[in-house]
């Protein structure tokens, strides 16, 4: 059963590759934000408690989080991608842990590469697709700023475990969903 973290700066194409490494291994996709959104809409006690936070404004804490996770992989028979999540070194080490309580580990992390200048691009061209203003040059250098400074350390935890696939982004969708296939075998 392989249990998948995609990862990579905003732009790198994270969403499009997720669609065809579910459909090629038959992995159930857990994006933190539709666990988030599902909560809520399913009106659970954890869901009552996250609408509240975000009604106020308010980033929906780790622990949360992480009570999803836990129930997500508990509930899954598949084999998982990991969407969103770990977002940092801490993250890393807890979705070890959960997975470990599951009897499972990480099959590996495949974190796309691409260039500032492609990311950049990508990103303004998608704000014009798809009409939002927010995505200005300015914005998308502050997110990619961000992601250099607290999630790319991310890469570097799951290196030191030797399941770090670095795959290069640019291309074709196809050609590098076949890289993708390849690295992780």
């Amino acid at each position: 059963m392989k249990n998948i973290v995609i990862f990579g700066a905003p732009g790198a194409g994270k969403g499009t590759q997720s669609d065809f490494i579910v459909e090629h291994y038959g992995l159930t996709h857990v994006s933190t934000g539709d666990l988030l959104r599902k909560e809520i809409a399913d009106q659970t006690e954890l869901g009552k408690r996250i609408k509240s936070i975000m009604d106020e404004g308010r980033l929906v804490s780790d622990d949360i989080v992480v009570e999803m996770m836990d129930k997500a992989i508990a509930a899954d028979t598949k084999g998982m991608l990991f969407d969103g999540f770990p977002r940092t070194v801490a993250q890393a080490e807890t979705l070890d842990r959960l997975l470990a309580k599951h009897g499972r580990e990480l099959t590996c992390m495949v974190q796309l590469e691409v260039p500032r200048e492609e990311l950049i691009r990508r990103l303004l061209e998608r704000a014009k697709i798809q009409g939002r203003a927010d995505d200005n040059e300015q914005t998308i250098a502050n997110r990619l700023d961000e992601y250099n400074n607290k999630t790319l350390p991310v890469a570097n935890y799951y290196a030191g475990q030797g399941k770090q696939k670095l795959i290069d982004g640019l291309g074709s969708i196809e050609d590098i969903a076949a890289r993708v296939r390849a690295a992780i075998g």
